[in-house]
């Protein structure tokens, strides 16, 4: 029998987190058969969660899948969450979201419960509401970094108020050839359409200002 991933003080805590779950949320999970290390953990992650509360469930589907390619998902382990209406905003993770990104996969899965309404201010909702050309945020991050879930957050509502955005968050370890590629040495680093690029976790209008400097 695999050993939990979970323990029974951590179940406890997503039960409390979980109860606030309003609609059904499903997750997309992109895997592949060939060298893929940490596709079975998050596999797994998913499993124990979606036992914990049945509102949360999840499709397996593999990286080379029509799925994967509706989706736009060329890496794995990908994780993509979707709304109670079954829609797609942008929301996506690469990698185990473990450690402290744990909390960040709860947080969006509560947010995607109640329709992922994105939290921003009114001021930065009318800057990204108005993009009119795609966006992709990467944030590279480690799963020891403590100030990482907020730039991954912030990413993903911005995600969340605009239909031509994608906010990914990227574990720098488990993806080291892309991290090698943008120079990541560290985190939480932030890539805008591959033009922008800043390390920290900026306050929600500074970090407007660089998504809208990337256009």
């Amino acid at each position: 029998m695999e050993k939990k991933l979970l323990p029974d003080n951590i179940i406890k805590q997503v039960k409390e987190v979980f109860s606030a779950l309003e609609g059904p949320v499903k997750a997309l999970f992109f895997r592949s058969e060939k060298k893929c290390d940490y596709c079975n953990t998050a596999e797994q992650l998913l499993n124990e969660l979606s036992g914990i509360n049945d509102k949360l469930a999840y499709e397996v589907f593999d990286v080379d899948s029509d799925m994967a390619r509706k989706y736009e998902i060329e890496l794995a382990p990908s994780i993509v969450l979707l709304t109670p209406d079954g829609d797609d905003k942008g929301v996506r993770f690469l990698g185990v979201p473990a450690g402290h990104e744990f909390g960040t996969l709860l947080q969006d899965i509560v947010t995607f419960s109640r329709g992922a309404k994105p939290e921003l201010s009114k001021e930065s909702l009318e800057k990204i509401e108005a993009i009119d050309t795609p966006v992709e945020i990467k944030v590279f991050v480690t799963t020891t970094c403590p100030y990482c879930p907020k730039a991954v957050l912030t990413a993903h509502h911005i995600a969340m108020a605009n239909k031509n955005i994608k906010a990914y968050m990227i574990e720098a370890n488990e993806f080291q050839e892309m991290s090698m590629k943008y120079g990541v040495s560290s985190v939480p680093q932030i890539v805008i359409n591959d033009r922008v690029t800043f390390v920290g976790a900026y306050p929600e209008g500074q970090y407007v200002e660089q998504v809208l400097k990337a256009l």
